[in-house]
């Protein structure tokens, strides 16, 4: 699977430990930065480049921050993205099986490296139920980005 992947300064370790976790679990890693440690960058200028790739190709990302807050509202910011903030792997399953979310979001601050994986590899791993009522509101979601 192509995973998208951004972050800022405050989930920098985290963002290179998932890298290479993905990487090792067989899926195809496109980061999107921050490429070096720098402490007064801005997440928008990371996750909103990221969140545009998933969008366009109707992939799948992931986006770091200290709390993960305001990169999943950035995120949110980006026509076709549903980004859920997860801080177990139950969230992240819920906001794929019930929300179909391409984007989770993490706080680098929140959890211990391990528990962070076993968030983001529950969320790759777990499809959009389908279910009628499921589809029905994202549905309704989409139509309201498109038409106001």
């Amino acid at each position: 699977m192509r995973v998208h992947i951004a972050t800022d300064h405050a989930a920098f370790e985290l963002k290179n430990y998932l890298v290479a976790r993905l990487t090792e679990a067989g899926h195809e890693v496109v980061d999107h930065g921050a490429e070096t440690y720098e402490p007064l960058d801005d997440y928008p200028e990371l996750v909103i480049p990221a969140a545009e790739a998933v969008s366009a190709e109707s992939g799948i990302g992931i986006v770091l921050g200290g709390s993960g807050n305001g990169e999943q509202m950035a995120a949110n910011k980006v026509k076709g993205i549903r980004a859920a903030l997860a801080y177990n792997p139950e969230l992240a399953r819920l906001a794929r099986e019930h929300n179909d979310a391409n984007i989770v979001s993490l706080g680098g601050r929140m959890q211990s490296h391990e528990e962070a994986w076993e968030i983001v590899d529950t969320f790759l791993n777990t499809p959009f139920s389908g279910d009628e009522r499921h589809a029905r509101r994202v549905e309704q979601m989409r139509a309201y980005e498109n038409q106001g």
